[in-house]
Order: C-alpha cells, then sequence, then structure tokens
C-alpha cells in the first residue's frame, strides 16, 4: 500500500488527535497558572482546575483508543467529527469544573455520549470485518452511511 493512501485515510484522526494535545497542555497551563505560588497550593480553585484536569486525563486513553479503533475499522470521517464533538464537550467540562462541579455535569454526561457512539463504531465495524472474513457479505458502505448520518445528530444536546 502507497504511503499516501495510509496518510489519506487517518489524517483527519491525526489532526484530532494533535489538537486534543494542544488542549491537554491547555489544561496543564491552567493548573500552573491557578496552582503557582506556594501558598496558593491548597486553594479551592487549586484543588478544582487540578481535579478537572485529572478527570478529564482520566478519559483521554479511552478517547483516543475509541476514536483511532472507530476511525480504522469504519470511517474516519465520523469517528473524526465525534472527536471534534468531544474536545469541545471536554472544553465544557474543565471549564465548568473550575466554577462549579454542578456545572461540568452536562459536559460529563455529554462526554459519555460521545464515547459511546465512538465504541458501537468501532464494534460495528469489527463486526462487518468478520461478516466479509467468513461470509462474504460486505456492509460497510451502508453502515458509513449510517454512521456518516448518526454522527450528526451527537449535535442534539
Amino acid at each position: 500500500m502507497d504511503n499516501s493512501v495510509v496518510v489519506e485515510n487517518i489524517y483527519l484522526l491525526v489532526i484530532v488527535t494533535l489538537i486534543s494535545v494542544l488542549q491537554n497542555a491547555f489544561f496543564a497551563h491552567k493548573v500552573e497558572k491557578e496552582c503557582k505560588t506556594i501558598h496558593n497550593n491548597h486553594t479551592s480553585a487549586c484543588e478544582r482546575v487540578s481535579c478537572a484536569k485529572r478527570n478529564c486525563m482520566d478519559a483521554y486513553p479511552t478517547f483516543l483508543a475509541v476514536m483511532w479503533c472507530a476511525g480504522l475499522c469504519l470511517n474516519q470521517a465520523p469517528a473524526a467529527f465525534a472527536g471534534i464533538i468531544y474536545i469541545v464537550v471536554r472544553q465544557k467540562y474543565f471549564v465548568g469544573y473550575m466554577g462549579q462541579t454542578s456545572q461540568s455535569t452536562p459536559g460529563y454526561l455529554f462526554g459519555k455520549r460521545i464515547l459511546s457512539f465512538l465504541f458501537l463504531m468501532c464494534l460495528v465495524g469489527i463486526f462487518n470485518y468478520l461478516l466479509t472474513r467468513y461470509f462474504g457479505r460486505n456492509y460497510k458502505e451502508y453502515v458509513e452511511t449510517i454512521t456518516s448520518a448518526a454522527s450528526a445528530l451527537l449535535l442534539i444536546p
């Protein structure tokens, strides 16, 4: 397989991954800024921003795994779109957590929904591969159309 074909199949996933890395750097900068002085290490604002960053980092490997699996097993466009929406939701969660923890709940729930969608895409892609491999039936075009349409439903709150 030509290298340009490989890159063509994953470039959207790479872009979303790099954007998420920049977001992680932003989160780290916020923690550093909020907890800069030694006397400020145990304030409630410092604790909240540290906890928000830690919570975001706990879900980060899961996000990357399901986004890449969904993009590789099924279709990169809906997976990358869901990844961008997840990044926006994670930002909303982080900012909400810095205010009051109750403001972060909508971002948390929406993030779970996006991760579930990506996980479902992974399962469907793997199932389609098994159907193709063992029964000679390939439904990838139909499934890609459905997931592309369904990814727009992620915008509904």
